[in-house]
């Protein structure tokens, strides 16, 4: 069965086919997508992205959720584990990795946080506690200090050409 958490606030689950449509109106924002490094995206790359997330889902038992406010349809966010391999290597490639992407209209009001935790209890009561990797953009301050907040702790960082330094970040 799929695992569904249910927070004060909002429902998480799996990836499905029917969020396609919610990962193309929570990308569409170019503030969103300002710390990710991506370009203006369409349905192709967030088609991707949902493939991505069902792919982790289905090969390693975990990834990351879809958010959704109680009682409504709209995607508001993605947050959870994922399987990772970024290709720099530095601790980032083929293991379990943070993180988290809200829509614009509700930041600041602990949505992520709220999520992120709810996420990581469960990876851990289901897969154990082991070593997490997360990367945000140096300019992210509030993404930072969520990662913070989680029990991440900075190991490093990472120069992406033609974007912010990456501050490379672990949970052990």
């Amino acid at each position: 069965m799929d695992p569904v958490i249910t927070t004060e606030r909002m429902t998480l689950w799996q990836p499905h086919r029917r969020d396609h449509a919610g990962f193309v109106a929570l990308m569409a924002s170019e503030a969103v997508r300002q710390h990710l490094g991506n370009p203006a995206t369409g349905k192709s790359e967030e088609f991707s992205r949902l493939l991505r997330g069902a792919g982790s889902w289905s090969l390693y038992g975990y990834g990351l959720f879809v958010c959704r406010l109680h009682g409504e349809d709209d995607v508001i966010g993605i947050a959870g584990v994922f399987h990772s391999w970024r290709g720099f290597a530095q601790g980032l490639d083929d293991v379990p990795e943070a993180g988290w992407i809200i829509a614009e209209r509700y930041w600041g009001q602990g949505l992520a946080r709220e999520a992120m935790r709810a996420s990581l209890k469960w990876f851990d009561a289901v897969h154990g506690r082991q070593r997490i990797s997360c990367m945000i953009d140096e300019g992210n301050a509030a993404s930072l200090r969520l990662a913070d907040r989680l029990g991440f702790a900075r190991y490093g960082t990472y120069e992406d050409e033609g974007r912010e330094t990456l501050v490379l970040l672990e949970r052990v």
